[in-house]
């Protein structure tokens, strides 16, 4: 009976976490305007604007270059920085919100390459299709679907980016899965995201808004290289960036994100056989 009630509880926090996550991503869809909820502060945080692009490290040109309204200061990096993306590659964007690294995304993989943003908020695929016609991109599609349920064929990526996606996910082992499951021998993961430096308060962490705020969804270093090691992964490297508590603490006020997140690099590779 207890595990009949544990499994039924559980079921319950992931079928609220999610809920929450389409809803919050939802209405930030549906803004006119870069930012989230209204005035406020940063990232994806309930009742912040957005983190600006040039603190997580886009440049101007990468700004002015994506359509308007590509760019909702949802993130918590620059996933190009660390991607390396070459001409003719195939990059699959996990979360892909309203298009803006996808976009940045095809810009560096030219004609030859393609770009596939993922994300599971039928009002984000909508904006970012919207995004699409604005400008010329061939080379970039988007489709709905989460990321622990990828539909994306076996081995037909070379590159996966994120930003500030993965914390979300209330199944990460299964996200790693099918990551590994998607990308060609050889090929890459480039995320960057939160992780979890000191115990998150309790009272934080039971707060499914908090959660998709992209708080209460970080892993420590140490899971995160397990996970990745676990999913088959090699040359694991996750880079904490102490700078990022600037504009993390600045998340959901009441939240005191600055003391316990950071940004982080995180990159692995699929091994060839």
């Amino acid at each position: 009976m207890i595990d009949n009630n544990h499994k039924h509880f559980e079921i319950e926090k992931r079928t609220t976490i999610r809920n929450a996550i389409l809803k919050n991503y939802g209405n930030l869809a549906k803004e006119e305007t870069s930012g989230c909820c209204g005035p406020g502060s940063s990232c994806c945080s309930p009742g912040s604007r957005g983190t600006d692009g040039k603190i997580l490290g886009y440049s101007d040109k990468d700004l002015a270059s994506v359509p308007k309204g590509a760019n909702l200061g949802l993130g918590c990096g620059n996933p190009q920085a660390i991607a390396q993306l070459k001409p003719g590659e195939r990059v699959l964007d996990l979360g892909s919100g309203a298009g803006f690294d996808a976009f940045l995304a095809a810009r560096q993989v030219g004609a030859k390459g393609k770009v596939i943003g993922v994300d599971m908020t039928p009002e984000m695929i909508l904006k970012a299709r919207r995004n699409a016609e604005k400008g010329t991109y061939p080379n970039v599609e988007f489709r709905q679907g989460e990321i622990e349920n990828l539909p994306v064929e076996n081995e037909s990526i070379d590159v996966i980016i994120s930003n500030c996606v993965i914390n979300l996910s209330i199944d990460k082992p299964r996200v790693f899965a099918e990551a590994f499951r998607v990308l060609a021998p050889g090929g890459r993961l480039a995320v960057s995201d939160v992780v979890a430096t000191a115990d998150i308060p309790p009272e934080v962490k039971d707060d499914p808004l908090f959660h998709s705020a992209c708080i209460t969804g970080a892993s420590t270093i140490d899971n995160l290289e397990k996970l990745l090691h676990d999913a088959g992964f090699t040359e694991v490297h996750i880079e904490p960036k102490d700078s990022s508590k600037a504009f993390i603490k600045t998340w959901a006020p009441g939240s005191r994100a600055g003391d316990y997140l950071v940004s982080a690099s995180i990159r692995a590779i699929k091994p060839k056989p």
